[in-house]
């Protein structure tokens, strides 16, 4: 048996392994367990966002943000917690769902809030 698991296609195996997984929640009726698994990763997933950008922020943009003036770091900080707010919107587990006006709303948040970080940036990084 080892050996036929071991010279069978790799892409197969995963499936295989992905269906036992599927047949032992249905037979075992733990589709609440998995319901609460998945928003466990969605809350993991928004903490691992954000300690990544807040890694890259400390590590390459602390020291340049603050040679800004006052009102350039107050634009872009909110503009940054307007992302990190609208995204936890989406990733909370009780969160809206992505559809109508409330992905409009999502999207323009996001724009709208990127573009004013980026116009921040882009007007303290021009000399001249």
């Amino acid at each position: 048996m080892r050996r036929f698991l071991a010279e069978m296609n790799p892409t197969l195996r995963g499936f295989l392994l992905i269906a036992l997984v599927v047949l032992a929640v249905m037979a075992l009726n733990l589709y609440g367990t998995v319901i609460a698994i998945g928003m466990l990763l969605r809350i993991a997933f928004f903490l691992a966002i954000a300690f990544v950008l807040y890694l890259l922020w400390r590590d390459r943009m602390r020291g340049d943000i603050e040679t800004w003036s006052s009102r350039a770091k107050w634009v872009f900080y909110g503009g940054l917690a307007l992302i990190v707010a609208d995204l936890a919107v989406v990733f909370w587990p009780a969160g809206p769902s992505l559809a109508g006006l409330n992905a409009l709303a999502f999207v323009l948040v996001l724009a709208f809030s990127g573009f004013a970080m980026w116009r921040v940036w882009r007007d303290e990084h021009t000399y001249g």
